[in-house]
């Protein structure tokens, strides 16, 4: 089955959108992600937004096949990612990711980039860069620094921790983690959507301002350098052949 991704716009103005990747447990690829960035196109119709995957996997991350050095014009592999999870994160529509199992790598920024996010009980949360020799993009790491703090993101990016939906909760990584957690998710979704639009979005976007400390272009363009020359080494190669073959990564530092 070809992946894809299946969007619904239901009755009160929610719109479900659900990853199906079945044979990579619903990991991202750019076709996917360009699909998505089309279905976060503002609409006015669309109040809020349930963000899942297909067949009780949240999202396996990044399909590593796709995931090389930088390109000679300096684009990185994950821009397209970083762009489309920047979109979803500042939708005028509040979202509320429904994590059943696994959220890893890109699975895990994506659930961080709704507003909200539901966990099964056997919702587990991992990011394995420092195990592919990869740096994680700034976005992504201060998203998950404003949800579970400094300390405890450079315990899950640093040490490719497994952290199951208890934990998870507690450290506020998960909002909920009900019996029924679709069923809770939709719910949720339906209150969300049953505002009123203009107050939502303001609010929600003020929320954003408040949160973003910012960095300086100076500081974008050095994380950016240093980010290309992480694709580009050998540890990276190294890390995406150890986890492709299902072994320990052995890295040189080059």
């Amino acid at each position: 089955m070809e992946p894809t991704l299946e969007v619904e716009d239901r009755e009160g103005g929610v719109r479900v959108l659900t990853v199906s990747n079945p044979s990579r447990r619903n990991a991202l690829n750019d076709a996917l992600l360009a699909r998505l960035d089309a279905a976060l196109e503002p609409a006015a119709h669309v109040r809020a937004l349930l963000v899942r995957g297909q067949g009780g996997h949240f999202c396996a991350g990044y399909d590593l096949t796709h995931l090389g050095p930088p390109g000679a014009d300096g684009r990185l592999p994950d821009d397209p990612l970083v762009a489309c999870l920047l979109k979803l994160e500042r939708h005028p529509a509040p979202s509320v990711a429904l994590v059943q199992g696994g959220a890893v790598g890109a699975g895990f920024d994506l659930a961080a980039s709704c507003d909200f996010r539901v966990g099964a009980s056997d919702a587990f949360f991992l990011m394995p860069p420092a195990r592919l020799g990869i740096v994680y993009s700034p976005e992504g790491l201060a998203r998950a620094v404003r949800l579970v703090g400094l300390s405890r993101a450079k315990q899950l990016f640093l040490t490719a921790r497994r952290l199951p939906a208890a934990e998870a909760l507690a450290w506020g990584l998960l909002d909920e983690c009900p019996e029924d957690a679709e069923a809770r998710a939709l719910a949720l979704c339906a209150t969300l959507a049953a505002g009123a639009p203009k107050a939502v979005s303001g609010m929600k976007e003020a929320f954003g301002l408040l949160a973003r400390s910012g960095l300086s272009p100076e500081d974008v363009a050095h994380l950016r350098q240093v980010r290309g020359e992480a694709f580009g080494s050998e540890d990276a190669k190294e890390g995406r052949a150890a986890f492709l073959e299902k072994r320990a990564p052995r890295f040189n530092g080059r």
